[in-house]
């Protein structure tokens, strides 16, 4: 009786997508989608490494990094971040987000390719079904919240109610258990699709001449209608599709003149004028942080085993200067190198009377919002290159760049080059 029901079932889909007369493209078949799904896998495995190396550079391990509440077994692979070389992040991340933007044409392809199998009836048929059909769920669930998620942050619209960088690491995980899943089923299933598939004779096919692959298969309309596209019209709109978006957005990870034709960025964020015209993803304002906070009666504290010495601007500036080119690069993607020029944090460690085993903690005057302090490796903390910058370009840091004084560290996430700098803290490295 149970297995009557289940071939009446079987045999009797819901009208509309549930049945396979419903899917007519004659360019939708194995073949096309194990094309897209070849050129996905590369891609998805380039950003799933990049966002991971996204997290490790915040060094959650760290007192106070950790922004998630708690990555218990997902941090197994975490290790100390480096300081270089200095452009570490701007590459990863760079290429995390402009790769995430390029592939938005190939995720929709691939999904248009395969989607009378989101409308397979019956849903599920057995327990390996079921299972695939789980991985199935979990990376297409995963892959379009980290990509919309991803793609507002880039444009700093944080239109969702929850918090970017905490939703965004566990929504990766999900995504990378489906994908992962996924690959392993589907892998053996993509490489026989691309050897029995057309080769080199899909370059030369007409539209007029385009007919559904001759394999059975649920992609492959049963009622095909008349062609409108090639496999290669289809492939070649997909990659210039791609190509224009990357195109368009290269510009934010790398340094003039290419950064001003930039078209998918963000173009409401506020710049500073001269030496300080370069990007602000908070400004002094937003923070909270007023003209009284950093004027004359502004001063560094600095605390550590000598005590506690409270520096001014003035101070700062009487110190050795050093001079640094480094990039600032942010979670966003965007990135851009400046010169930079104030004490190194390793002199002030040693004038708080810290050793060059030690680490340091650094508060922002900033009013509320993340990474308002963050916690510095002993490796950061010590780097030649470590700044606590007092210019940019050889002039006074706005206010919105972070005066009167801000960290810079190289290979860094740009949150962790703490603005409006209020109090360091020398901590024992070894606790």
């Amino acid at each position: 009786m149970v297995n009557e029901v289940l071939q009446w079932v079987d045999g009797h889909p819901p009208p509309g997508p549930f049945r396979r007369r419903f899917w007519r493209s004659p360019v939708r078949g194995p073949w096309l989608t194990a094309v897209l799904g070849s050129v996905l896998l590369a891609g998805l495995t380039v950003m799933i490494v990049t966002g991971l190396l996204s997290y490790a550079a915040y060094d959650p391990l760290l007192p106070g990094n950790d922004a998630t509440p708690a990555h218990g077994l997902l941090g197994f692979y975490l290790f100390d971040w480096p300081t270089g070389p200095s452009w570490l992040y701007r590459v990863t991340q760079g290429t995390h987000v402009a790769l995430g933007i390029a592939l938005v044409p190939l995720v929709l392809a691939k999904l248009w390719s395969v989607i009378p199998k989101l409308f397979e009836w019956p849903p599920v048929r057995s327990i390996a079904h079921s299972l695939e059909r789980l991985t199935l769920l979990m990376l297409v669930g995963g892959l379009l919240f980290e990509f919309v998620t991803g793609l507002l942050n880039s444009q700093l619209d944080y239109l969702f109610p929850f918090f970017f960088y905490t939703a965004h690491f566990y929504g990766a995980w999900v995504f990378i258990g489906g994908f992962v899943g996924h690959v392993l089923v589907k892998f053996p299933v993509m490489v026989r699709s691309l050897r029995r598939g057309p080769g080199q004779s899909f370059r030369r096919t007409s539209v007029a001449d385009t007919r559904p692959e001759p394999v059975e298969s649920e992609l492959v309309a049963t009622a095909p209608a008349p062609p409108t596209a090639s496999r290669r019209g289809v492939l070649g709109f997909v990659g210039l599709s791609s190509l224009v978006l990357l195109g368009t957005y290269i510009g934010s990870v790398l340094d003039d003149p290419l950064r001003r034709l930039t078209l998918f960025g963000p173009h409401d964020r506020g710049n500073g004028v001269g030496a300080n015209d370069f990007p602000v993803n908070k400004t002094a304002a937003t923070a909270g942080v007023t003209p009284a906070m950093t004027g004359a009666a502004w001063r560094l504290e600095l605390v550590g085993p000598a005590g506690t010495t409270r520096l001014s601007r003035e101070d700062l500036l009487a110190l050795a200067q050093h001079t640094h080119y480094l990039p600032i690069a942010c979670v966003e993607g965007w990135s851009i190198g400046k010169t930079w020029t104030g004490v190194r944090l390793a002199d002030l460690v040693a004038r708080a009377g810290g050793r060059p085993t030690d680490r340091l903690f650094v508060e922002s005057m900033q009013n509320g919002g993340g990474f308002g302090a963050v916690s510095l490796s002993v490796d950061q903390s010590q780097a030649e290159q470590s700044l606590l910058a007092l210019k940019v370009e050889g002039e006074d840091i706005s206010p919105d760049h972070g005066f009167p004084a801000r960290t810079i560290i190289p290979a860094a996430p740009g949150v962790h080059c703490t603005k409006w700098v209020k109090r360091i803290t020398v901590i024992d490295g070894g606790a």
